[in-house]
């Protein structure tokens, strides 16, 4: 089997709320999501997504995404599909870092060994562990009142995890925090993720604030040595996302006790196979995960639920629907939460069908 043509797909993803917004007043209003196409010399065909969250939160912005396909795709012309780890290194060797770029290439290819075998991925990654997986809901920047409704209305809706995005002013997120903490229940999960947002002195200032909440704190500062600092001054739970980029910071953070769980960005790292990487390292470290990406639609969000699916349910903290948030849908067979679960097709590959009247002409092809 060899690859025969990758096709490269643009398509905008608008919110349901209108505007995402998280620390440093960033915010998205419309998401720029690219999906690719991955056919064979065989008939069968693969597809993987690319999402990230604007261009100003991680060295990764979709324009990048498809430039830097275009520059690879043409090296993987011939290349098989299954050999996914000849193909990891091959991506690497034509392109050096930009892991992001790789991720849509990986996961399609993902999607065409598991319709080969006539698997789901998940079973490739590891196994179905449970009937289903947990979510959290994203809870984007407000004032206390409005995020703390917020978490009620989607506590009613299911969920039982909340990730507040803070990372603003110390004292408004400080209220941000305890609002939440009011409306929620025995069982739910509260996560203070500030995304880089604070200062180390802010960041204690926060933490110190908080100690008497059940809260976990989430990269609350731009660099690691920052976070590690501050994760050394406080007795919440901590968890590490942005400086967590590649299986050797993972090591390096388990190594210093820098954190009690990771956020997994699977574009982040590159794509399914780098991030079954970190995934199983975390397990044999004892450590819990959030498993989700940057952004995007029901590709990606299909991909996000096989490796979570994939992953034993007591290392499993959270992952993310991201085809909820959307009101455009890419494709059919996507996951859908129920009840705030969702979980992971039982049909062979990614279980996925795109949409070619919302895909529409692809951006570019390489044969």
């Amino acid at each position: 089997m060899k690859i025969s043509k990758i096709a490269v797909y643009q398509v905008d993803l608008p919110l349901h709320e209108g505007r995402y917004a998280w620390s440093g007043s960033k915010s998205v209003s419309v998401f720029d999501s690219t999906v690719v196409r991955v056919e064979t010399d065989t008939g069968i065909v693969g597809h993987g997504e690319v999402c990230p969250l604007g261009p100003a939160y991680l060295p990764a912005y979709a324009a990048g995404a498809r430039a830097g396909l275009h520059e690879i795709a043409p090296g993987l012309i011939g290349a098989d599909p299954r050999d996914l780890a000849v193909l990891n290194r091959r991506m690497d060797a034509l392109l050096q870092g930009h892991p992001y770029v790789k991720s849509a290439l990986d996961i399609a290819c993902w999607d065409i060994l598991g319709q080969v075998v006539g698997l789901p991925v998940c079973v490739l990654l590891g196994g179905r562990f449970g009937a289903d997986v947990g979510l959290y809901r994203a809870i984007s920047q407000d004032t206390p009142a409005a995020m703390a409704e917020k978490v009620g209305a989607y506590r009613r809706e299911g969920y039982r995890r909340f990730q507040l995005k803070v990372g603003g002013n110390p004292d408004e997120d400080i209220a941000r925090i305890q609002a939440a903490a009011e409306v929620l229940e025995t069982g739910d999960v509260l996560i203070a993720d500030a995304n880089t947002g604070w200062r180390q002195h802010e960041a204690l200032r926060v933490a110190h604030a908080v100690k008497d909440l059940d809260v976990y704190i989430e990269q609350p500062c731009r660099t690691y040595d920052e976070c590690l600092a501050v994760r050394r001054h406080t007795n919440r739970p901590f968890i590490l996302d942005e400086s967590m980029d590649d299986i050797a910071m993972v090591s390096r953070g388990h190594s210093d006790q820098a954190m009690d769980a990771v956020n997994i960005k699977i574009s982040k790292l590159g794509g399914l196979s780098k991030a079954r990487q970190v995934r199983d390292l975390c397990v044999s470290f004892g450590c819990a995960m959030i498993i989700e990406d940057s952004w995007g639609g029901d590709i990606a969000t299909a991909a996000i639920a096989h490796l979570a699916h994939s992953t034993p349910a007591e290392f499993r903290l959270a992952a993310t629907d991201f085809n909820s948030y959307v009101t455009v849908s890419t494709a059919q067979g996507a996951p859908k939460r129920t009840s705030g679960r969702m979980a992971a097709s039982t049909a062979p590959g990614l279980g996925i069908a795109p949409r070619p009247d919302v895909l529409g002409d692809p951006v570019f092809e390489v044969f």
